[in-house]
């Protein structure tokens, strides 16, 4: 479903990526781990078009993302769910939920679509009027995940869903992409929480100084040396 091939993205001449490559299959839980500076936020807006790429390549559906716009590339069926939530903080919750359903021109649709959001997150049913900037950063995490959702895409990228979150609330979060998955949407995970990234998904790829450093079943990283003893200080 996407496959990004040798990619490479500088900053100010200093590389941030070196020749990443990876695959997500339709279906597909997949992970992207790593410490902080590993590149993992750049690899994906990278796919988005918000980062600048200098060679290498991402297809999504049989399509190169090269030189389209994130307005295209979100009708595609591609949502990036980004770490900081690029909220509309004035609105309302439900007001930021239907801008995520910009490309839905039927409005039953995008009713159904609300729905579905509210049932998956109650919480947000119930501050459906309230503003998103005076909530917490868990339920403004929710917000962005179902924003993410409304438009109703094929894969759902979510960069770290968990920052900055209490650990209840990190547990809850995992908890929906888990229920996602289990529906059946495709989605890319980009995340510091190793093990929790890892139990999580299908597939994981191990980022480090830009580069992918290990891949294979998330079950087979998790009982790696490099996995154990870099990250979960075994």
């Amino acid at each position: 479903m996407l496959e990004i091939k040798d990619l490479v993205v500088s900053y100010a001449g200093l590389p941030v990526l070196q020749g990443v490559s990876l695959k997500v299959e339709k279906g597909q839980a997949v992970s992207v781990v790593g410490s902080n500076g590993a590149g993992k936020s750049t690899l994906l807006k990278a796919v988005m078009g918000r980062a600048r790429v200098s060679s290498g390549r991402a297809v999504f559906r049989g399509q190169d993302l090269a030189g389209l716009r994130t307005e295209k590339i979100v009708r595609l069926g591609l949502v990036y769910v980004p770490e900081d939530r690029k909220l509309f903080k004035p609105l309302s919750v439900e007001e930021n939920l239907k801008l995520g359903a910009f490309i839905v021109d039927d409005p039953a649709q995008v009713q159904g679509r609300l729905e579905y959001v509210y049932e998956l997150f109650p919480r947000l049913a119930e501050r459906r009027q309230q503003a998103a900037g005076s909530m917490s950063g868990g339920e403004q995490q929710m917000l962005a995940i179902g924003r993410g959702l409304m438009s109703g895409p094929k894969l759902l990228m979510l960069d770290e869903p968990s920052l900055g979150l209490a650990p209840l609330m990190v547990s809850e979060v995992f908890e929906t992409v888990r229920r996602l998955r289990q529906e059946g949407l495709t989605v890319l995970l980009v995340e510091q929480n190793v093990r929790e990234a890892l139990e999580l998904t299908d597939h994981g790829y191990i980022l480090q100084t830009g580069r992918i450093r290990q891949e294979g079943p998330s079950s087979d990283l998790l009982r790696s040396d490099m996995v154990r003893e870099a990250f979960l200080g075994m």
